[in-house]
């Protein structure tokens, strides 16, 4: 008889587990507002969860059952976080990528007014305006530290000046300092309003992720007082509404999916001429291993692996363990 070691790795916690086995949910039904929810989450787990796909959203109203309200998830809003499209960190020197010469009660950061234009008046003020409003475009071509604006005529939405700039020229046109604003002042010349390249990206999940997948209510968000915050309304599918940050409501938090690790003994009768320790045999003997283990009920999601002994083999002679357990 020969004898090896087989290591049986499953993940626990399968029903709140998405099929990737990434991360765990857990939904908490203690009220919190979200600063305390956050707060809790990353104490306890790793974050508030983020929901990035149909099939989380699935697996949450899965784990909400019978609870028919709304609940904490990771996604808040910062409303003023501009950016510039030509993100390039050597264009700009200190303090240019925040020179905003905005108009008075601009910008007003409401909901979807997340783009910004220009509009001539000596200094160039600017303000911010929904995106697929359709306007004039600035763009810029960018030689080394030096940039040359250019004046598009053509009335765009700010996703397709973006295009337009980057397929044609550089960029949507930054503007770091006054000497560049009134160069364009002076290029535009007329009431007109031009889109540049300055944007909003207000929406952010609490663990840093990038996902844009969004799955709001109808008519949400809504923008009302201070509805920065963002919770899924299980009454509604799970479907996301914004609310104050200081509501208590229950929420969701997500870590890594516990794992649990077994190791037990295999026994087997060395066939005529065949080396067990073969990789093909090994493997072959794995994937029956996981046929029978399945045929009893053994979830997808569970691993199997030989331990190999400090002689890099996996199966060893069982008389000569004994043999060196008695000296």
């Amino acid at each position: 008889m020969e004898k090896a070691l087989l290591i049986i790795i499953a993940l626990s916690g399968l029903s709140a587990v998405s099929s990737h086995a990434e991360r765990q949910y857990h939904f908490v039904y203690e009220a919190k507002t979200m600063p305390e929810a956050q707060r809790y989450c990353r104490e306890k787990h790793t974050d508030l969860a983020t929901v990035d796909s149909m099939e989380v959203v699935e697996l949450l109203n899965n784990m909400a059952g019978q609870y028919n309200q709304s609940a904490w998830i990771g996604l808040y809003e910062e409303r003023d976080t501009w950016r510039w499209s030509m993100s390039d960190p050597s264009f700009y020197g200190p303090g240019e990528t925040e020179f905003r010469p905005w108009r008075s009660g601009q910008p007003s950061n409401r909901q979807n007014e997340e783009c910004s234009y220009f509009h001539f008046g000596g200094t160039g003020a600017w303000g911010d305006y929904f995106c697929n409003n359709r306007l004039r475009v600035i763009c810029f071509d960018v030689t080394g530290p030096n940039a040359t604006f250019v004046r598009i005529n053509t009335h765009m939405t700010w996703t397709q000046a973006q295009s337009y700039c980057r397929k044609n020229h550089t960029d949507l046109a930054s503007v770091r300092n006054p000497a560049e604003n009134q160069q364009i002042d002076e290029l535009i010349s007329g009431g007109d309003l031009y889109w540049i390249g300055l944007y909003r990206d207000s929406w952010k999940w609490s663990d840093g992720s990038n996902s844009s997948f969004k799955y709001w209510k109808v008519n949400e968000p809504n923008d009302v007082g201070l509805k920065v915050c963002v919770a899924a309304a299980f009454h509604n599918s799970g479907k996301w509404e914004d609310l104050d940050c200081g509501v208590e409501k229950p929420f969701i938090c997500y870590g890594p999916v516990p794992v649990s690790m077994q190791v037990i003994k295999v026994r087997v009768e060395k066939p005529n001429g065949v080396d067990l320790n073969y990789p093909a045999f090994l493997d072959a003997m794995l994937v029956e291993v996981k046929k029978n283990l399945r045929a009893q009920g053994l979830d997808d999601n569970v691993q199997l692996a030989w331990r190999k002994q400090p002689d890099g083999q996996v199966f060893q002679k069982e008389e000569e363990e004994k043999k060196t357990d008695e000296l």
